[in-house]
């Protein structure tokens, strides 16, 4: 019999301490050893103290003999009402280790951050509802948030195609054999996790299989006869374009009209909102920074961009213009900056996307900007050129 040396030992009694049982999950070794700085204990989370899926027990006895395994029971229990479930098929997971979203080193608080992380932080059951246009930053606050709290978070992007094989889970052939597989619903609620549904207003009907979950009550998984109840800290955010109501003016096609049933399990609904000029300002400046891009004509690049974007902006929201720059494409405009050293193709290849005449009259306006030009009354401008094409009817010239 091998004993554990010393600094074995004072995990073992740290874990056995902290937590008060001997028999601990990966994501609460991993929760442990983050806080306290201690280096991945790979010992202990191997086969030799295995006694169930994610589960170990700690040799508090001092020595490191194979521990006998034995059935344990997880979240994941055999319903009530019937006992004979199909034992040829068991439960795998497709997660591992700690799934804390990482910390990114260019990330500035704005709009509702704050309020996001105080309910991640609290580790109560609050459905978020977040809505607001491309690219300001909706799922970025999520993780960020969880990143901070030390929270796991799982993402599922949605699609018109996902259904509930693809949210709770299905069979799968593995080595050989059909397996069950838990969703990424599942494995959220039974890590206590952050289950992050983005673009949530692409869904069909389908996604009504997730109605108990979001009244915080556990699930029925019918294919395999299991009751699944959520874990404390287990909350559900939701990001989309729309507020679940379609895109009527066709700018986020294949959004669609969610249930209002559905909606109404979200207690909150919160608009997101681009960063003010100074918060996005800070932004470019972390990048810049990171991206080494430290001169003072780096410094006067992204005032232009936050100058350029601005005026787009407050020209969409006027009706003047039908795109829009969005903070994730000013960021694409500095990566690209950082790669080709050339302002104006960066915008250039950065706002390609858009159509011939939009694309002209955004750089049109960027160069104005970097000039010094007086641009006041590029606002005002535009929208007479789209008042020119129309008669006092409303009718198109041709």
């Amino acid at each position: 019999m091998t004993t554990l040396n010393n600094e074995q030992k004072s995990l073992v009694e740290g874990l056995f301490n902290h937590y008060k049982k001997d028999e601990l999950t990966r994501s609460e070794i991993n929760s442990y050893v983050d806080d306290n700085g201690i280096k991945n204990p790979s010992w202990l989370k191997s086969d030799t103290y295995k006694i169930g899926r994610g589960v170990y027990r700690l040799p508090i006895n001092g020595d490191i003999s194979p521990v006998v395994k034995e059935k344990v029971t997880t979240k994941t229990e055999t319903a009530p009402a019937t006992d004979t479930v199909n034992q040829a098929a068991y439960i795998v997971s497709s997660l591992t280790g700690n799934i804390v979203p990482t910390k990114d080193p260019v990330f500035v608080p704005w709009g509702h951050y704050k309020d996001i992380k105080s309910i991640v932080t609290s580790k109560q059951f609050y459905p978020i509802f977040i809505t607001g246009l491309s690219g300001n930053g909706k799922t970025m606050n999520v993780q960020q948030a969880c990143a901070n709290s030390k929270r796991e978070c799982i993402r599922v992007n949605i699609t018109i195609e996902t259904d509930e094989d693809d949210l709770l889970g299905g069979y799968r052939l593995q080595d050989g054999q059909t397996v069950w597989q838990n969703g990424p619903v599942i494995e959220a609620m039974e890590r206590g996790a952050i289950l992050l549904l983005d673009e949530i207003d692409l869904a069909s009907n389908k996604i009504m299989c997730l109605q108990p979950i979001l009244e915080g009550n556990g699930v029925f998984i019918k294919k395999i006869n299991k009751f699944v109840k959520p874990a404390p800290g287990f909350n559900v955010i939701a990001t989309a374009n729309t507020k679940g109501q379609g895109s009527d003016d066709g700018k986020f096609i294949g959004t669609n009209i969610l249930n209002e049933a559905f909606l109404e399990r979200f207690p909150i609904t919160v608009e997101q909102s681009y960063p003010t000029n100074k918060n996005e300002t800070k932004i470019l400046d972390n990048v810049m920074t990171e991206k080494g891009l430290t001169r003072q004509i780096d410094k006067k690049f992204a005032e232009n961009l936050i100058t350029w974007a601005d005026i787009i902006r407050k020209t969409f929201y006027e009706g003047g213009v039908d795109e829009i720059i969005s903070t994730r494409r000013l960021v694409h405009i500095v990566d690209a900056y950082a790669i080709f050293k050339d302002k104006m193709k960066s915008i250039q290849m950065c706002t390609n996307r858009f159509d011939t005449d939009t694309k002209t009259s955004f750089i049109d306006l960027y160069t104005k900007i970097d000039g010094g030009q007086d641009v006041s009354t590029w606002l005002q401008s535009d929208t007479e050129e789209q008042d020119s094409d129309t008669d006092e009817e409303g009718n198109v010239n041709y």
